[in-house]
């Protein structure tokens, strides 16, 4: 497979093409996390490798702000992914990542938050690594490290939390959670959860079941760390009312130190009872 550059004003970028003859380098695959959004909490190292790729292939969840950073010569792909529809399949993205280096390009693969955490990072980089393409990552600010940092809700806390539990709430096919909720119901740790909304009453309900106090603390965060930021304070058992008022992408963080997050301390916070009632907020 080979790469024919189209010229600089076709915005149609690359195009892959079969046959042809490999270039005099192979390129280098840095897989770069953008963070949950804010392009002032991007890394310096990432905002470098932005500014010298060749080519960046991006996600849906990257930030504005962040895609500005990318040197207007370089090439961009869009691979993003949202629930139930993927616009590229991975299997795909890697071999476009590998066929990329392979003609010689420095490849960006820009992931939202960190590669390493549910970004697929980790499939990403054995494709390079079997393809004997140098591949390098940086790491990025998590969306659980960022909304708890916009809440003051710390992740562990002397005396709260002694343990921090990052998971995803997408369910299976069949619409199943396959996840030790008697592990994740035991008290004094913070569960953080990405991609739960959907399933927020399910998980609700497998946590109090499996032992979880209904009156734990949650904080749902909703955009973490961009201008459309919301935020929501309730429990446990008013998560199911409480993710009604959301439509994502949102970040949860179940447990005691999510009731350190009081409205007095967040101005903007909005406060969720359990009695389904919700007071109007941003």
């Amino acid at each position: 497979m080979s790469l024919r550059r189209r010229p600089k004003s076709d915005r149609g970028l690359v195009v892959l093409e079969g046959g042809g003859t490999k270039a005099l380098r192979v390129g280098r695959i840095w897989l770069v996390g953008a963070g949950p959004g804010d392009p002032d909490l991007l890394t310096l190292k990432a905002a470098r490798r932005l500014a010298a790729a060749d080519v960046v292939v991006h996600d849906r969840l990257v930030g504005a702000g962040v895609l500005d950073l990318i040197r207007p010569e370089a090439r961009r792909l869009y691979v993003g992914k949202r629930r139930s529809h993927h616009s590229v399949p991975q299997d795909e993205v890697n071999r476009l990542l590998v066929a990329l280096a392979q003609q010689g390009l420095d490849v960006v693969r820009l992931k939202g938050g960190d590669p390493f955490l549910f970004g697929r990072g980790g499939e990403e980089m054995l494709a390079a690594r079997e393809a004997g393409v140098p591949c390098e990552v940086v790491p990025g600010i998590s969306a659980a490290m960022a909304a708890a940092a916009s809440v003051g809700a710390p992740l562990t806390h002397r005396g709260l939390a002694q343990a921090v539990t990052f998971i995803t709430g997408h369910p299976a096919k069949d619409g199943s959670l396959d996840l030790d909720w008697r592990a994740l119901a035991r008290p004094n740790q913070t569960v953080a959860i990405y991609m739960g909304l959907s399933s927020a009453a399910q998980m609700s309900a497998a946590l109090i079941g499996a032992g979880r106090a209904p009156a734990t603390p949650v904080v749902i965060v909703e955009n973490t760390s961009r201008a459309g930021e919301r935020r929501a304070l309730s429990t446990l058992g008013g998560l199911p009312v409480a993710a009604q008022a959301f439509s994502g992408p949102v970040i949860l963080l179940i447990g005691e130190t999510a009731g350190l997050a009081l409205p007095q301390a967040v101005q903007d916070l909005v406060s969720v009872q359990d009695t389904g009632k919700l007071e109007a907020g941003q």
